[in-house]
């Protein structure tokens, strides 16, 4: 059963709010996972060979050496509860960004 409310995870982007995830891993066997995220973006992963839109998040508790981006298909998601923590983009935002979703608070990295 998928818990997730898209528009509830755009305005968490826009008001900078934390999330938890829960989540199957590719990378785990498809094992589940909880992490808390900062929501950043949705759209298609500009990696990745195919480009059905998903929900990409700053993984604060990532255990990779090189990045902490969380990029996660609709059909990944067991839930995402938003937080009432905020995040600071300017903490991991590091990049000229290109959003897909529009965002008015996060300047100057809107």
């Amino acid at each position: 059963m998928q818990l997730i409310n898209h528009e509830e995870i755009v305005d968490a982007i826009e008001f900078r709010r934390d999330a938890l995830v829960t989540f199957r891993s590719k990378e785990d066997g498809g094992a589940v996972l909880m992490r808390r995220c900062a929501p950043m973006d949705y759209g298609p992963s500009r990696r990745a060979h195919d480009k059905t839109p998903r929900y990409h998040f700053w993984d604060w508790e990532s255990d990779s050496p090189r990045t902490h981006t969380l990029s996660l298909l609709a059909t990944q998601i067991e839930s995402v509860k938003i937080l009432d923590t905020t995040f600071d983009p300017a903490s991991f935002v590091t990049w000229a960004p290109d959003w897909f979703v529009g965002r008015t608070t996060w300047a100057p990295f809107n």
